[in-house]
């Protein structure tokens, strides 16, 4: 039989024996082969696939390098065949696509050995990203790491290396999973930590995450918390002024629950508390430098070193200013000179005084402002018991209600003054101590009382106006802002029980002077004597007569002690030249 075939293959010729070649050779539609590349033009590559017609690839489907395809005569390439032939006799042929079904194969190859494959993130699509790893495949968002990614885009362009969780070649559905690699690689990571893991433990680990509390800290499969007070012995406002996710740091474990396998870290643990040499550095009464790094109602708390504070009090921060709040002399940032006034070592509290580095100006008023010396100023404030002047910016002398008038009665400072009027004054005492400044206005005019005794004697009479009218007497003043008290049993020589019905407020009238108290400032006047006088009676004698009398009546209304004036004029009058009264 097979000779037979010989001899019948022998009797052909080379075109028939040509045709049978290629009938046994014939290349199928939808079947990869391996073809070479016989030339390249613009649009097509010419492919010998060992067929009797050659097939052609458009250029596209290769890659571009500097602006020509990668390919050159004499390459192997593997096609797919699309068409055995067209009209013009050319089998059409696909590269690209014989690629794409190579890599199914490929990645179908790879499930089923539980390999991974590697892959760049291309694009965001909805749920998740679009990955290349030869064909276009889906990355869900909650497979993209061991923790959710806010921003998913910034790992557009980043290469991994991925597991293929589902796999549907007909569909052409790819699903991967980076996650379920993190975790098998955190797993064995997690073994060898645990081998090391300890309290007061020196470990290395990467800062995983940063929350306003602390930063969480991947010691290798295991997280730790580095908690924001455990990081600097000095002041962090937020964890990300010292830390960015990425970082390296070196801490130390505090605790360590192995059961719930929780670990807390410490950095400054790991570094001298800057207190134990707070004595050494910053001793009382020392000149120190520091920034504010805080405000509060108050004080600023200023940081001197890192994690070493003071606090200096609103009351500490001027001579001479009532500071209400810190902000109107300082605000945070500024670096301020302050002397340390005391130091709690058991609760690592500093005191300190921003005024004391600069002069008192207290102890200097003593020599610019001697007592005597009259200075002249604005008055700053007004209240109940007397008026602020302005000596110096924040500093204030006060004159009290008592050294405003020798004479007048002043109720309040306001029926005399009102604020910003200029006024001279007269410096009483400086206690600078207690950072007080008296003044008086009084004291720029001679005390009348000095020559009252000398001016109105007793038995002298004068005339005068009526004032006030009490139930008890009439006030009468016989001089400008000296008044003097007409005891109701000095108006008439019948008893009188209301004043009011023998004399009227602004009434002149001639009286005498029975009494005079200096140290007291009162005088005591009699409208009576008056009268008996010019009926020629002596007053001395009648003077003689009402103090026996006075003694005889007791506290009952008399007089006695000074004079007809006496105890009555004192229980009545109670104050300089009468008591407040009613008209």
């Amino acid at each position: 039989m097979e000779t037979q075939t010989q001899a019948s293959e022998e009797n052909l010729s080379f075109a028939e024996l040509l045709e049978q070649s290629y009938a046994r050779d014939e290349v199928k539609e939808g079947e990869i082969v391996t073809g070479t590349v016989i030339s390249v033009n613009k649009d097509f590559v010419l492919i010998d696939v060992g067929y009797k017609s050659e097939g052609m690839v458009p250029v596209s489907e290769f890659s571009i390098v500097d602006g020509a395809p990668k390919v050159q005569g004499g390459d192997t390439v593997d096609v797919l065949v699309e068409a055995r032939e067209n009209e013009n006799g050319v089998i059409i042929l696909s590269k690209e696509k014989a690629d794409r079904l190579k890599v199914w194969d490929e990645i179908s190859a790879a499930c089923e050995r539980d390999e991974v494959v590697s892959g760049t993130i291309v694009a965001r699509v909805k749920g998740g990203l679009s990955v290349d790893i030869g064909v276009k495949a889906f990355l869900p968002g909650s497979q993209v790491d061991l923790r959710p990614i806010r921003n998913l885009d910034k790992l557009i362009g980043e290469k991994f290396d991925f597991k293929v969780i589902k796999f549907n070649k007909k569909r052409g559905n790819i699903v991967l999973s980076r996650r379920v690699l993190l975790e098998k690689e955190r797993e064995e990571q997690k073994k060898v930590t645990l081998q090391t893991l300890a309290e007061e433990a020196i470990m290395k680990g990467v800062v995983k995450n940063i929350t306003e509390y602390g930063a969480f800290i991947d010691l290798g499969g295991i997280d730790g918390l580095l908690h924001i007070t455990d990081m600097s012995w000095g002041r962090v406002n937020h964890p990300n002024e010292l830390f960015q996710v990425g970082d390296e740091v070196t801490v130390k474990v505090l605790k360590f629950d192995r059961d719930s396998e929780r670990v807390s870290l410490g950095l400054k643990q790991i570094q001298e508390d800057p207190w134990n040499t707070v004595q050494e550095h910053f001793p009382v009464g020392s000149r120190v430098k520091g920034k504010v790094v805080s405000l509060t109602d108050y004080g600023a708390f200023i940081e001197l070193v890192p994690g070493v504070e003071g606090l200096i009090h609103v009351s500490e921060m001027s001579w001479t200013k009532r500071v209400k709040h810190p902000s109107k002399i300082v605000n945070i940032g500024d670096d301020v000179e302050a002397v340390v006034l005391d130091i709690d070592y058991d609760n690592k509290r500093i005191s300190l005084g921003m005024k004391q580095a600069q002069p008192n100006p207290w102890t200097l008023l003593g020599e610019k402002y001697p007592v005597g010396a009259v200075i002249r100023g604005q008055v700053r404030n007004i209240t109940d018991f007397g008026i602020f002047v302005g000596i110096e910016d924040g500093i204030d002398g006060l004159v009290h209600i008592s050294d405003l008038s020798w004479t007048t009665r002043v109720k309040h400072p306001s029926e005399m003054f009102e604020k910003g009027d200029e006024v001279e004054a007269v410096v009483l005492n400086i206690d600078v101590e207690n950072e007080r400044f008296s003044l008086g206005i009084k004291q720029l005019h001679e005390d009348p009382w000095t020559r009252i005794p000398q001016e109105y004697p007793r038995g002298a009479r004068i005339k005068g106006k009526v004032t006030k009218i009490t139930d008890f007497g009439v006030f009468v003043e016989i001089a400008p802002g000296i008044e003097g008290l007409c005891h109701v049993s000095e108006i008439a020589d019948e008893h009188v029980d209301d004043p009011r019905q023998y004399v009227k407020i602004g009434d002149e009238r001639e009286v005498m002077i029975i009494d005079i108290d200096q140290e007291e400032r009162k005088i005591g006047l009699s409208i009576k004597a008056v009268a008996k006088a010019e009926q020629g009676i002596d007053y001395r004698a009648y003077l003689a007569q009402s103090q026996g009398s006075s003694r005889t009546a007791g506290t009952s209304g008399g007089s006695g002690g000074m004079g007809t004036f006496g105890d009555a004029f004192k229980d009545k009058l109670g104050g300089l030249a009468g008591g407040d009264s009613d008209d």
